[in-house]
């Protein structure tokens, strides 16, 4: 979204860990791949990948780090960073957690706060309370505030004494797991569960899903933060924006003289203050002030600047209609390369299947649909049944309905080919695996 790597890439490289020891990354199942392929490509080992089955959010996901950080006895501080935001000022945010550091050794939890750079409702505020060291200018927490309206967001930015909730902490890991005991034991007793009962690899930590399914869902701020009477603030300006919306990407992306900040093929005349973002089609804008627009290949996004937070409610929306798009994506990243379905109709499929050099699919086969393949670019080595081909450019393949099969790239560039998919269901439950690589089943 901002610049020319990943958000996860950003967040980790301020931070080189000291040798042998690397981050603890809490992640999805689903994005195992992604995220430790964007470690590799910056050299970042990680101290262990912990893999959540489903989602229960920040407060159960640090208990699982923290537990995971004390699990040979010692009990470090936990610098909890979130992957999704921005930091322009790298050398003033290192400062700023060494000013933390002595609080969080004596038993704060500490939280960073944003000082406000406006009447922000889209942010969580913090008021801080009693200093706790003058030199310092870490100060027990006195409130934590939901998002305000604007009138509200205007007096606390006036006051002086509210900033930014930024969702990034430094405690110590048995600090807060004694909090969390204190203050909702069902949820550490069910990551004690989930991580006990973990299968580990050399990659991957795969909690226990019966376990952590049946773990309370609640954020660190109201399982811990807004009970403990350890809570602690340092208010900070670093430059950050947490990119939660399509108007904070519009503040920090590069615009033009008008205002204007456009990603991708976009044409815009007499427009100010707008953010188009274009995922491959031509986006054309005429007369619009302070509007985006976002075009991608699943939907299109027409919204003014002032209600982009409310595009939950759409989201709501087409969850209870049964809708698709809020949850399945039409690019999906597998750990040996992607898919795009590009097209779809009854009984039948399109995909444009992307596989990187040396990986392959798992020996697999389906009960319902029959499969066309056409090699675009590349060499692809294809097992159907007792037999194994290699197809190049323009060469093409059919895995008849009930025949085991695997795809494979042998070659040193990706390859690209198309895959039509016909038959009376098209679900992707419909894999029968035999062998993978990947430990998938």
């Amino acid at each position: 979204l901002v610049g020319t790597t990943s958000m996860l890439r950003v967040t980790v490289q301020p931070f080189p860990p000291p040798p042998p020891l690397g981050p603890l990354v809490v992640a999805n199942e689903g994005h195992r791949f992604m995220a430790a392929e964007q470690l590799r490509q910056v050299g970042c080992a990680p101290a262990a990948i912990l893999l959540e089955p489903v989602g229960r959010n920040t407060a159960p996901a640090i208990a699982i780090a923290a537990l995971e950080a004390t699990a040979a006895g010692a009990d470090p501080l936990l610098l909890v960073l979130p992957s999704d935001h921005v930091i322009n000022d790298d050398v003033g945010f290192r400062a700023a957690v060494r000013v933390a550091e002595p609080a969080a050794q004596a038993g704060r939890l500490v939280t960073f706060g944003i000082v406000p750079t406006g009447p922000e409702t889209g942010y969580g505020y913090i008021r801080a309370g009693t200093p706790l060291s003058m030199e310092s200018g870490v100060r027990a927490v006195a409130e934590f505030v939901e998002k305000p309206d604007a009138v509200t967001a205007g007096a606390y930015v006036t006051s002086g004494e509210h900033v930014w909730n930024s969702g990034m902490f430094l405690f110590r890991a048995s600090v807060y797991l004694a909090e969390l005991e204190r203050h909702q034991p069902a949820m550490l007793a069910a990551c004690r569960a989930a991580l006990a009962g973990a299968k580990r690899d050399e990659d991957f930590v795969r909690l226990d899903k019966a376990a952590f399914e049946a773990c309370p869902s609640d954020s660190i701020d109201y399982a811990v933060m807004e009970k403990t009477a350890d809570a602690a603030v340092l208010a900070m300006d670093v430059g950050w924006n947490d990119v939660g919306s399509w108007s904070a990407l519009w503040q920090v992306a590069e615009q033009d003289d008008d205002g204007n900040a456009h990603h991708g093929d976009v044409v815009a005349k007499n427009c100010r203050n707008t953010l188009a973002w274009g995922d491959g089609r031509l986006v054309a804008l005429l007369g619009l002030k302070d509007v985006v627009v976002v075009d991608t290949a699943d939907a299109v996004l027409v919204v003014h600047k002032d209600h982009v937070q409310d595009v939950k409610a759409i989201v709501s929306e087409l969850k209870a209609a049964g809708r698709a798009e809020p949850t399945v994506h039409r690019k999906v990243y597998r750990p040996w390369g992607s898919y795009d379905s590009i097209d779809m109709g009854e009984r039948f499929q399109v995909k444009r299947i992307t596989v990187k050099p040396g990986a392959q699919l798992s020996l697999q086969m389906h009960h319902h649909r029959a499969e066309h393949w056409v090699v675009v670019s590349g060499t692809g080595r294809i097992t159907r049944g007792e037999e194994v081909i290699l197809l190049t450019e323009n060469q093409s393949t059919y895995i008849p309905l009930g025949v085991t099969h695997r795809l494979e790239n042998p070659g040193r560039l990706p390859l690209e080919l198309i895959e039509v998919q016909s038959g009376s269901y098209l679900g992707e439950d419909d894999i029968v695996r035999f062998e993978d690589v990947y430990g998938r089943r």
